[in-house]
């Protein structure tokens, strides 16, 4: 995705941009499912996808996009409306649910194109707009929210100098 600000040189954006890799990574696999009417592994993928996405969205819900709401209302606005609307259709799969609804596999498509456009939005515009409009003490507040949300994907490890 984005490499053209070095954004991804801050801890906090490399980690939420290897997520969005993985989610996009995940969403890959729900083609040929929904061609073959798999929804089971559908949900199955919607689950692994939501396990990415909670801690993902925390920080940026609770960190990120307080800090850039007042510069940027709308754009924060319509991003949270759009994790809501995806974090509606991965739910219908959580618990190890295989939902029973006709037109789930379809919403899922749909939610899982959204989230695409999603992820431009934010690795085009919104992290590169953090770089410059956070200070030091909102990007410590984001560190601290990543703190207590975790994540589902290994951190890398620090490499030493010699």
């Amino acid at each position: 995705m984005c490499e053209y600000c070095g954004c991804q040189s801050l801890a906090s954006i490399d980690e939420l941009t290897r997520e969005h890799d993985e989610v996009v990574r995940l969403i890959s696999h729900l083609r040929p499912a929904h061609e073959a009417g798999d929804v089971a592994r559908m949900a199955q993928v919607a689950r692994e996808t939501a396990a990415v996405l909670g801690p993902h969205t925390r920080v940026e819900e609770h960190g990120l996009f307080p800090a850039m709401a007042e510069d940027f209302p709308d754009r924060i606005a319509t991003l949270k409306a759009e994790h809501r609307h995806v974090d509606t259709v991965l739910e219908q799969a959580a618990d190890g649910a295989v939902p029973e609804d006709p037109a789930w596999p379809d919403r899922l498509m749909e939610a899982m194109e959204l989230l695409r456009d999603h992820i431009l939005k934010e690795q085009d515009g919104v992290f590169p707009a953090a770089l410059s409009v956070l200070s030091t003490e909102q990007w410590a507040a984001v560190d601290a929210v990543r703190d207590e949300a975790g994540g589902a994907l290994p951190r890398p490890a620090a490499t030493a100098d010699a």
